[in-house]
């Protein structure tokens, strides 16, 4: 017999497994929908390494090559779903991580 070989007991899921509540899945794959975009996820990681780990709109048009509307319209999309939160200074909006909301993507995983 190949030890390599797997059988259906060995893949089948065991049947004490629940499985997510569906309320909880949409609101993840709503994330996750969000962060699947390249520019968002240039974004957030700009913002990450950004002094105080927050930016504004004209922090990030330079160094990704696109303009203001473009930038606030995937900001927008970040807000959403509360993986960004915003904070009004003068004319600007500034932007940082959410990290609550973000270590819902990291909980799949562990």
């Amino acid at each position: 017999m190949n030890k390599n070989l797997l059988t259906l007991a060995d893949c089948a899921p065991a049947s004490t497994a629940e499985p997510m509540a569906r309320a909880k899945a949409e609101d993840i794959s709503s994330l996750l929908k969000a962060v699947a975009d390249p520019t968002r996820l240039q974004i957030l990681a700009m913002i990450a390494k950004a002094d105080l780990q927050e930016s504004c709109v004209c922090d990030l048009t330079g160094p990704l090559g696109l303009s203001q509307p473009t930038i606030s319209h995937h900001l927008k999309k970040l807000a959403e779903v509360d993986l960004v939160e915003k904070q009004r200074r003068g004319t600007w909006i500034w932007y940082s991580l959410n990290k609550a909301r973000w270590s819902q993507i990291a909980q799949l995983f562990a």
